[in-house]
C-alpha cells in the first residue's frame, strides 16, 4: 500500500520547518539512507534520508513551503508492484486509517528524533516488501515487531535489529509549554484601540521562547559577578596579533575568553558538568558553547577540546561555525551539547547583563564591554584601567556556591594572567 513520507523532526524541539528544497522526483527509486530532500529547521538548512524503500509516487508539499507542522504528510511512497495511477488524489489508504491510531508521536532516543506509532492497524502488520522478505528468510514473525518507519510500519533495520535480539525501543517524550499570564486573544484585546503590527513568529523564535522560558522556570539559577582588569590582555592580544598578522591571523578577546573558561573547567572538574535529571554527566574535556546572533535570534555553536587547540586554531574555528550558523548550516552536533557557553554583549556597548543557562549545561558566561574606569591599586594610588565586567549564571542544582566562585576566581585570574592559558 502507499506509504506517507512525513515530516521529520530533526531536532528535539523542532515543532515545524519550512521544506526548502527536493531532491528527488516523481517516479525516482529511492532505497534507505537516500537523500531526498532538504529541511529548513529553526536553526539550519538540514539534509532528510529515506527510512525505505520504494518509488516516489506523489509529492504532496511543493519545495518552497513553509512552515510545515512535524509528522505531517509531504510525499507519497509506492511500494512494489504498485501504479502511480494508485495515488492520483489523496493516498486513500492511509487516509481511511483511524486518526487516533496513525498519529506519531515524536520521541527522543540519545537526542535524535524518531517517528513511533502502532505497527498494526486494524490487525494488519504494515513492512516494507524489504523487511517482509528479510523476515521470512529468518522466520521472525512480524507482529513481534516494532516498527520504526512512517506510521510504525517496520522496515529493513527493524527485521535486522530484530535478527540479533535488539529491538529498537523508544521512550515518549512530552514537552509542554507552561501557560502564560495572558492568553493571545487576551493581549490583542487590551491594544484594541492602539495601531500595532502583528509579526509572527518563525520556528527559531518559538523554539527560543520556549527553551528560555523552560530553563528560568526549572533551572535554579544564581548570579556571581565580577571585574577584570584585561590592560595585560589587551597588550598580550596586541603582541600576538603583530606576530601573527603574516599568517592571516587576528586573534579576538573572545578568542581568549573561551580558552581562558575551558582552562578554567579543566582545573576545576566538578564544575565541567551537566544536569542529567536525577544525576550529573561530568566531563572531561572542556566543550565551549558560544552565542552567535543571527537574523531572528541566535544559536549556540560548539567548540569541542577546546583545552587542547592552540589561540589561532581556536579562532579558525570559531570564525568558520560563526559563518556557518549566520548561513544555516550547521549541523545539529555542531550546536548540540557543551557543558558551558559564553555570551558576549560587549560588542554592543552593554556593560554588564545575566544570562540565561542553556539546559543541560550547568553554567553561562555573559561577558561585558571593556571599558576604561578609575581603580585603586594596593598602594592605594588611584590609575586608570580597562575594566571588563562580567557575570557567571550557575545551575544550583549541579554546582554550589563557592565552587561556582571558585570558577569564576579561576577564570579571572586566566584572564588578568593570559600566559596562564597557554602553558
Amino acid at each position: 500500500m502507499p506509504t506517507e513520507i512525513l515530516m521529520p523532526a530533526l531536532s528535539p524541539t523542532m515543532e515545524e520547518g519550512n521544506l526548502a528544497k527536493w531532491l528527488v522526483e516523481v517516479g525516482d527509486i529511492v532505497v534507505s539512507g537516500d537523500l531526498i530532500a532538504e529541511i529548513e529547521t529553526d536553526k539550519a538548512i538540514m539534509e532528510f534520508e529515506a527510512v525505505d524503500e520504494g518509488v516516489i509516487g506523489k509529492i504532496l508539499v511543493p519545495e518552497g513551503t513553509e512552515n510545515v507542522k512535524v509528522n505531517s504528510p509531504i510525499a507519497v511512497l509506492l511500494e512494489d508492484g504498485e501504479e502511480m495511477s494508485d495515488v492520483s488524489g489523496s493516498p486513500e489508504p492511509l487516509a481511511q486509517q483511524p486518526q487516533e491510531d496513525a498519529t506519531p508521536k515524536v520521541a527522543l532516543i540519545a537526542d535524535n528524533p524518531v517517528s513511533v506509532a502502532p505497527f498494526a492497524l486494524g490487525g494488519r502488520v504494515f513492512a516494507s516488501p524489504l523487511a517482509r522478505r528479510i523476515a521470512a528468510e529468518k522466520g521472525l514473525d512480524l507482529s513481534q515487531v516494532s516498527g520504526s518507519g512512517p506510521h510504525g510500519r517496520i522496515i529493513k533495520a527493524d527485521v535486522v535489529a530484530a535478527k540479533i535480539g535488539a529491538l529498537p525501543s523508544a521512550s515518549t517524550s512530552q514537552i509542554t509549554t507552561a501557560p502564560t499570564a495572558m492568553t493571545s486573544d487576551a493581549v490583542i484585546k487590551l491594544y484594541q484601540n492602539r495601531k500595532t503590527v502583528e509579526v509572527s513568529l518563525d520556528g527559531m523564535r518559538k523554539t527560543i521562547a520556549a527553551r528560555l522560558t523552560e530553563a528560568k522556570q526549572t533551572i535554579p539559577h544564581f548570579y556571581l559577578r565580577r571585574d577584570i582588569n584585561i590592560d595585560a590582555l589587551m597588550a598580550f592580544r596586541a603582541q600576538a596579533n603583530s606576530q601573527l598578522e603574516t599568517r592571516g591571523i587576528k586573534l579576538s578577546v573572545n578568542d581568549f575568553i573561551i580558552k581562558a573558561c575551558a582552562m578554567a573547567l579543566q582545573s576545576l572538574p566538578a564544575a565541567n558538568t551537566v544536569w542529567a535529571g536525577d544525576r550529573l554527566l561530568q566531563l572531561s574535556a572542556s566543550d565551549i558553547a558560544v552565542a552567535v546572533a543571527i537574523d531572528g535570534g541566535l544559536i549556540t555553536p560548539v567548540l569541542k577540546n577546546v583545552e587542547q587547540k592552540s589561540l589561532a586554531t581556536l579562532s579558525a574555528e570559531m570564525k568558520d561555525l560563526a559563518s556557518r550558523a549566520r548561513s544555516k548550516k550547521l549541523a545539529p552536533v555542531e550546536y548540540q551539547g557543551g557543558s558551558f557557553s559564553i555570551s558576549n554583549l560587549g560588542m554592543f556597548g552593554i556593560d554588564n547583563f545575566d544570562a540565561v543557562i542553556n539546559p543541560p549545561q550547568s553554567a553561562i558566561l555573559a561577558v561585558g564591554a571593556g571599558k576604561q574606569k578609575p581603580v585603586v591599586g594596593l598602594d592605594g594610588d588611584l590609575s586608570v584601567a580597562t575594566i571588563m565586567s562580567v557575570t557567571l549564571s550557575v545551575d544550583h542544582r549541579a554546582v554550589d556556591g563557592a565552587l561556582g566562585a571558585q570558577l569564576l576566581g579561576a577564570i579571572v585570574k586566566n584572564l588578568e594572567n593570559p600566559i596562564r592559558i597557554l602553558v
